[in-house]
């Protein structure tokens, strides 16, 4: 098949979306869970008024990746992941989800092989890649 046919045939083929349709949910809810991390901010500020910001910043994140975990647990995530696409996956609440999901679904297979074998089926090569870029920055800022 000739290219331009072939790629008339794609065009044909392929799924239409709505760029709306996508982009606009995705960005409310990431907004909406930035939010949902700034309020626990706030919150945990006026509980601890004394709090250094380098402090603030981990309860803050322990609470949202605990947010994150506790509402794929329950499988809302996944149904607001569903519907927000992107928007969903980047805030960390995704990567607490992006844990759990795996480890609930091989619960079965017991906790050895089961929830800590599969834990990171997903996370896994995000947390390596992440780990050897910052190694190769840092060496590349080291020499520069």
């Amino acid at each position: 098949m000739e290219k331009e046919k072939y790629l008339e045939l794609v065009k044909q083929t392929i799924p239409k979306s709505s760029l709306w349709k996508t982009l606009l949910p995705a960005f409310i809810v990431g907004g909406l869970i930035c939010c949902v991390g700034q309020v626990v901010s706030d919150v945990t500020k006026l509980i601890i008024p004394d709090i250094d910001k380098l402090s603030l910043g981990s309860v803050t994140s322990i609470i949202m990746i605990f947010l994150g975990s506790f509402f794929t647990g329950l499988g809302l995530y996944d149904k607001l992941g569903h519907y927000a696409g992107g928007g969903s996956i980047i805030p960390i609440t995704g990567f607490a989800n992006s844990i759990v999901s795996p480890a609930m679904e091989y619960n079965r297979e017991g906790v050895v092989f089961g929830i800590c074998a599969k834990m990171f089926t997903i996370a896994g090569p995000i947390i390596v890649f992440g780990i050897v870029s910052s190694v190769l920055v840092g060496v590349v800022g080291l020499f520069l």
